[in-house]
């Protein structure tokens, strides 16, 4: 696996099914959430922005742009348990080499500003990714059980990397058209 076949398989509508442990609150969560993923061809501009934003050289050689949009909806809202968590992001993984390199995200995961994580990849093909933010250091893996179906886990530390703060496993099935 190297990172334009991860995209490449990714690109689709996926329903995710979460489930998360909040260690820091003491909560467990389950959310269901609808997940786009498209290639990324209509601004080479903000492409170029997010690169000059990040430690990045600005002559970076990056390949397979996609973006992502979520919405989700969550059993544990403490304000309001209707409410629905939506967003959208550009990512831009830029290779070191076959198995591993850098991804440039305009949305962190963990955070909600723009992120530099390092990714590679196992011998079995999967997908992790470590993303060192101002509070907190996140740590995911994904892997596909199939061509539509796929396993996500993330831990989110302190940003020491000494305490875990949430752990959580989602299974994401993509739609298909008939």
């Amino acid at each position: 696996m190297d990172i334009e076949q991860f995209v490449a398989q990714s690109i689709g509508e996926w329903r995710s099914m979460r489930s998360g442990h909040s260690l820091a609150f003491q909560q467990f969560e389950d959310v269901l959430s609808e997940i786009s993923i498209k290639e990324f061809i209509d601004d080479t501009n903000q492409l170029r922005e997010l690169i000059k934003a990040s430690s990045q050289p600005n002559e970076s050689h990056y390949i397979s742009p996609f973006s992502m949009e979520w919405c989700a909806e969550s059993d544990w809202e403490p304000d309001d348990p209707s409410e629905v968590s939506s967003g959208s992001c550009i990512i831009l993984p830029i290779p070191k080499d076959e198995q591993s390199g850098k991804l440039l995200r305009s949305v962190g995961y963990a955070e909600s500003v723009a992120a530099e994580s390092e990714y590679r990849f196992l011998d079995d093909g999967t997908f992790i990714l470590k993303t060192h933010y101002d509070q907190s250091i996140a740590e995911e893996r994904i892997w596909f059980v199939s061509d539509h179906v796929r396993c996500r886990s993330s831990v989110l530390k302190t940003s020491e990397g000494s305490g875990i703060l949430q752990a959580s496993f989602a299974s994401e099935v993509r739609k298909i058209s008939v």
